[in-house]
């Protein structure tokens, strides 16, 4: 078991796979697993720097698909309830202002901790998935944007290897 998983980290190394890695941390991060794609980001960054854009763009990608699957996971979990309740329950507050908002509510899939539920919600919801998607990505986007350029700015100089 240690040998396979000391070569799934090798295979998954930074400096060999960079943008796959990205991609890959980018999309389970956006699912409703605890985990933060923003350092594997970072990291690629600061070992090449000529990788921003690209690093951003992929992490885009790779966090917009992992909403989109949440998503999809919402809005299956609201099959399944429905298909066993056969009832609707009251909505809450917090329903009705999404709902409200419709898509839009999507820019703020980027938030810490409620942005990826939200996801899940729009989909329980049965938001329009193309429109929840374009909006995922607006939003993911301006983060990645900001938080990896404030971070280049606070830390400027380069890894040394």
């Amino acid at each position: 078991m240690e040998a396979w998983f000391s070569a799934l980290l090798a295979a998954l190394a930074l400096p060999q796979y960079g943008l796959s890695t990205v991609f890959a941390v980018a999309l389970v991060s956006a699912t409703l697993l605890p985990l933060g794609s923003e350092p594997a980001v970072f990291g690629l960054i600061k070992l090449d720097p000529s990788l921003f854009w690209p690093a951003i763009l992929v992490a885009t990608a790779g966090n917009t698909v992992g909403g989109a699957i949440t998503w999809w996971m919402g809005y299956g979990s609201e099959i399944a309830y429905e298909h066993a309740t056969h009832h609707r329950p009251r909505e809450l507050r917090p329903l009705q202002w999404l709902r409200r908002f419709g898509a839009k509510a999507c820019l703020l899939s980027w938030l810490p901790i409620v942005g990826d539920p939200l996801c899940a919600v729009a989909g329980w919801l049965k938001l329009p998935f193309w429109p929840c998607v374009f909006y995922m990505a607006i939003g993911k986007f301006l983060r990645y944007l900001v938080m990896t350029g404030a971070l280049v700015w606070a830390f400027p100089g380069q890894l040394s290897y």
